[in-house]
């Protein structure tokens, strides 16, 4: 074997992996059993198949409710995949084949990579497959969304996952397919425990949500409030930015009041109506113009609409998006121009939308 040095003066780079290029490597292999293995055991061809029969569908059931759009969560297809993966001895071992991260901008990493998975029978046969994922975050997440979306879409292409039940096979049937009792078990624990979580640290009355997940409105409801007919609903946020007079903004923190709002949510629409008050306290600079009132209020929504995809981003902390805001444009939100809000906000969204494909 011969081996051949770098030139010494150059250094060794490579170029920035994409998705297309990943998707170009991606191949399957298979690996048959080792020496000494039963012969009657079943390969790994007919166990994904019976896994396949087992496989519960498998709803978009989550929202991101800023681009409002729903999808399949990483959770929710491993919980439909736990029960008929462990009944016929099938089980998955990840590697990182091939890594690539980059930095955009000041805080934001861009993950692309390409992870190795062998998918073992009882027979101790595999399939190898090579599936690339692709993510953005601000902190230090990207690599594993990249991998959880990785992982999502192995188990959505190599057993079918269903949507619903109209997909679970081609015959006609009458009643929909019933997952085993394992399954139904399993899920029933799984929901038990997000609602322990959701309900640990909480007060009788609901606290704002402040994770990345989707919202099912302004504020977190109770079980009982969710079963009432769904009606349109009002974001008072929303609706206090662009009131454009204090008895407006009055009206729009009475409906909220008579709603139900929490203390803390009332709190951040009293926030917007000290934002507003000062920003037309606020005397002109020498040699511009005072704002007139739309610009005034533009520019209100864009703080709140900065702050509300840092949220949807996972960066739940006002000081924390100040600070990264002003890491790069160099003044505060409240100090900025529409164009440099709408430009962070943006890759916000696009980060939240990374992290939830």
């Amino acid at each position: 074997m011969t081996v051949t040095p770098l030139h010494p003066g150059r250094p060794h780079t490579e170029p920035p992996l994409s998705l297309s290029d990943a998707l170009a490597r991606v191949q399957v292999t298979y690996v048959p059993p080792p020496a000494g293995m039963p012969e009657d055991a079943p390969r790994i061809f007919s166990v994904v198949n019976a896994v396949m029969r087992d496989t519960v569908p498998v709803g978009k059931n989550q929202e991101n409710q800023q681009q409002r759009y729903k999808f399949r969560g990483i959770d929710d297809v491993m919980s439909a995949m736990a029960g008929p993966m462990r009944a016929h001895g099938l089980f998955i071992l990840p590697s990182i084949a091939e890594h690539r991260a980059e930095r955009r901008g000041d805080k934001m990493t861009h993950v692309v990579i390409t992870m190795r998975y062998h998918v073992y029978g009882p027979a101790g046969d595999c399939l190898v497959a090579d599936v690339p994922g692709e993510a953005s975050d601000f902190a230090d997440k990207a690599t594993n969304k990249a991998q959880s979306a990785a992982l999502k879409y192995l188990l959505f292409t190599v057993f079918m996952i269903p949507v619903d039940g109209r997909s679970i096979d081609d015959g006609d049937r009458e009643h929909p397919v019933e997952p085993t009792a394992e399954h139904r078990a399993e899920r029933e624990q799984r929901q038990q425990q997000r609602r322990q979580q959701r309900g640990q640290g909480q007060q009788r009355q609901q606290q704002p949500r402040r994770s990345n997940r989707a919202e099912p409105g302004p504020w977190e409801r109770s079980p009982g409030q969710q079963q009432r007919p769904a009606g349109p609903r009002r974001d008072y946020l929303v609706e206090a930015r662009k009131a454009p007079t204090p008895e407006a903004f009055a009206k729009v923190r009475a409906a909220a009041v008579a709603d139900g709002a929490p203390d803390t949510y009332l709190a951040e629409l009293d926030q917007v109506a000290e934002q507003k008050r000062k920003a037309a306290q606020q005397p002109p600079q020498a040699g511009q113009q005072r704002e007139t009132p739309p610009q005034a209020e533009e520019h209100v929504i864009a703080v709140g609409e900065l702050f509300d995809a840092a949220r949807s981003a996972g960066v739940t902390d006002r000081a924390e998006v100040e600070q990264l805001f002003s890491s790069r444009h160099g003044v505060k939100p409240t100090e900025a121009t529409v164009e440099q809000l709408r430009e962070m906000r943006d890759d916000l969204l696009d980060a939240a939308k990374g992290a939830s494909a």
